[in-house]
């Protein structure tokens, strides 16, 4: 996205800002679902790294399902107009009471536990369900991310298998899907063979499987020239994997995938304003109008995110520590090299569509930024900026004496 249209959308509607390429983020989903040379294909878009209505709509729009990890995605998705059984409902560690509202409304559930699997076939009987296998394979960029190792709580362990067949034999369960995810920020493509290899010999044992997911992880690049997973690569040579299975054993599955980041990241910018440079003794720190509370991922995933100077990308480059301005120590970045920054220049960081405005916060009592989709070359207001009175809204004025 040019520079200009980025400077024009904060001129517009502020700063602290995050922007997001509608166009992009089309691209993306062509270029993932392209990838692919199966009979079936359905992409469940992960509604956790970015969920805006006007997103989820566009990619609704595509043909894209959800993947939804809570019940509130879920209502967020079917107000976005997603047919119940377009939504996949994929939680942990959640109450019953919570599964059972996610049945009433009629997406398919994802299951990851025993105990919840046997509490499904006691009391719907009738219900297809998806089984979560946690792999044991450790995969992905940091601790935080990877979720199929052996210590994980996501998923139900492929050394238990037996225990699954046992119950879905008792209870006669319709197991429709089984469902695998290793992690993000995952380079090897061997990664997915293995944990198909392991998925394939569990689906082996119900025949009542029609869908088979293995989630999502893919890395995408966060600096020029960073490494990135090739999905032109990836499908070719997963694909041929996918249909050999299915050759095996006469059946047509449907391949299933849930990318979040993969469709978002690198269409989204956030963008802030230097209130000011502060030289010390021994280093010079750019502060800006924001912090850790509309922009984590750099504090708690240690993430890279590349940082420009918008407003002037052609001065002399020097080495600033970025940093906010809440009352924490909330590094952006250390020793990174920008063009000279001034007092109000515009700060950008890129790939900030997935993990970025979905978890920031209102700590330190500050308002959360608004977004905006740039498609087609105009700009919309999908959220507007919070105000004081957004923050007071949900208190309540008890009748205490104080």
């Amino acid at each position: 996205m040019k520079n200009a249209s980025l400077i024009k959308a904060v001129e517009n509607f502020g700063s602290p800002l995050y922007v997001y390429d509608g166009n992009q983020m089309m691209e993306n989903y062509k270029q993932f679902t392209n990838a692919f040379k199966v009979n079936k294909l359905k992409v469940h878009y992960a509604c956790k790294a970015l969920n805006n209505q006007s997103v989820l709509k566009l990619f609704k729009s595509l043909g894209a399902g959800l993947d939804c990890v809570s019940i509130e995605e879920v209502h967020l998705g079917l107000h976005a107009g997603y047919n119940s059984d377009d939504i996949l409902f994929t939680p942990n560690n959640i109450s019953t009471e919570e599964y059972e509202q996610a049945i009433s409304l009629g997406v398919k559930i994802n299951v990851d536990n025993l105990y919840t699997l046997e509490y499904l076939g006691i009391n719907h009987p009738e219900l297809p369900i998806y089984i979560r296998i946690n792999p044991h394979l450790m995969a992905g960029g940091n601790q935080n991310i990877s979720v199929g190792h052996i210590d994980s709580k996501f998923g139900i362990s492929i050394h238990q298998v037996p225990n699954i067949e046992r119950i879905v034999k008792k209870l006669n369960i319709n197991v429709m899907g089984v469902h695998v995810h290793t992690g993000s920020d995952i380079l090897d493509a061997d990664i997915f063979i293995k944990a198909a290899e392991l998925v394939f010999s569990v689906v082996e044992k119900f025949d009542t499987v029609t869908h088979i997911d293995f989630g999502s992880g893919f890395k995408v690049a966060y600096k020029p020239d960073d490494l990135h997973t090739n999905i032109s690569s990836f499908g070719k040579k997963f694909s041929k994997s996918f249909n050999e299975f299915c050759e095996r054993q006469g059946k047509e599955y449907t391949l299933e995938f849930e990318p979040g980041k993969y469709m978002v990241s690198n269409a989204g910018y956030f963008i802030a304003k230097a209130n000011l440079i502060k030289q010390t003794t021994s280093c010079t720190f750019i502060g800006l109008d924001t912090g850790f509370n509309h922009f984590i991922r750099p504090m708690f995933y240690n993430a890279y995110h590349h940082i420009e100077n918008l407003t002037n990308p052609k001065g002399e480059k020097k080495v600033y520590n970025v940093v906010g301005y809440v009352c924490e120590t909330d590094s952006f970045a250390s020793d990174r090299i920008v063009p000279e920054v001034r007092k109000n220049d515009l700060i950008l960081f890129k790939n900030a569509g997935a993990y970025c405005s979905t978890m920031a916060s209102n700590y330190n009592s500050r308002p959360r930024p608004a977004e905006v989709m740039i498609l087609d070359g105009k700009a919309h207001l999908i959220r507007r900026r919070e105000t004081i009175e957004d923050l007071l809204s949900t208190q309540v004025e008890a009748e205490i004496e104080f």
